[in-house]
């Protein structure tokens, strides 16, 4: 199985059926598609009985937030990709899933470009090749809604932590992307159409967003630190000998991540 949809729900009827009425109008149904609902009491439940039979997986039940019901998708899937398609977003057109599908591309993420309607319609692009790195995450993101990530990823580096309420995606692609440099591929497409209603959208979530963010960035701003000074020290040792003792250090450092990560 090439790719695995996950959309959360919770008491967003309406959203839902938009998602719905997208998901299945894709001209390429080469995928499976799980439903994580948190118990909702407006008529998701039922409707999504009703449309059972398009589901490989689905449950309402209550939860623990956002990204406790993402990580319930993601040990449900069994796609070698996985796009989150939350309740009220939809794909940009019919055909996005046969391009995506089509293309064969082999990138551990894989991430197209967004339409969001915040009044007024605007392109959010995913980042180039290029210019994902630290400074970019400091300020923006990659985008999980025109995302395809392999689902391998959160095998080796965890799911979404259910500590953070917010940011827990983004931290993910600083933790995949950034600290352990999974390969990136910027589909330059517009995938999704993104309401502009979900949970960091909403101004009263703003301070509490950027505080979240921020303890984020300062925790991995640390690490980021702390290798660049052995990457400099590695650069600096150009005898052949060198050449072992890189690697030796190199896989010391991946531990490190790893330890750290699991501190935070």
């Amino acid at each position: 199985m090439k790719l695995s949809i996950i959309t959360i729900n919770y008491n967003n009827l309406e959203g839902l059926k938009r998602t719905y009425d997208s998901v299945v109008s894709q001209t390429c149904q080469d995928f499976e598609w799980i439903i994580i609902d948190g118990g909702s009491t407006d008529g998701s439940k039922e409707f999504i009985e009703e449309h059972q039979e398009r589901f490989a997986y689905w449950c309402s039940e209550p939860d623990k937030g956002v990204y406790n019901a993402m990580n319930k998708g993601i040990a449900q899937a069994k796609g070698v990709y996985l796009n989150f398609m939350n309740s009220g977003d939809n794909y940009a057109d019919e055909r996005v899933i046969y391009e995506f599908i089509s293309a064969g591309w082999d990138e551990e993420v894989i991430a197209g470009d967004i339409m969001v309607d915040n009044d007024e319609l605007k392109i959010w692009r995913n980042p180039e090749e290029g210019n994902l790195d630290f400074d970019y995450m400091r300020q923006s993101s990659v985008y999980h809604q025109p995302s395809f990530i392999k689902k391998n990823l959160f095998k080796l580096y965890g799911g979404y932590d259910e500590n953070l309420r917010i940011v827990a995606d983004w931290t993910f692609f600083i933790n995949a992307l950034i600290l352990h440099n999974g390969s990136y591929r910027h589909w330059r497409r517009i995938v999704a159409n993104y309401m502009f209603d979900g949970i960091s959208s909403k101004p009263e979530n703003h301070k509490f967003h950027m505080e979240e963010r921020n303890r984020v960035l300062n925790q991995y701003a640390r690490i980021i630190r702390s290798i660049e000074k052995r990457n400099k020290r590695i650069q600096e040792l150009d005898l052949p000998i060198m050449v072992i003792f890189r690697r030796k250090l190199y896989e010391k450092i991946k531990k490190y991540i790893y330890d750290v990560k699991n501190l935070l």
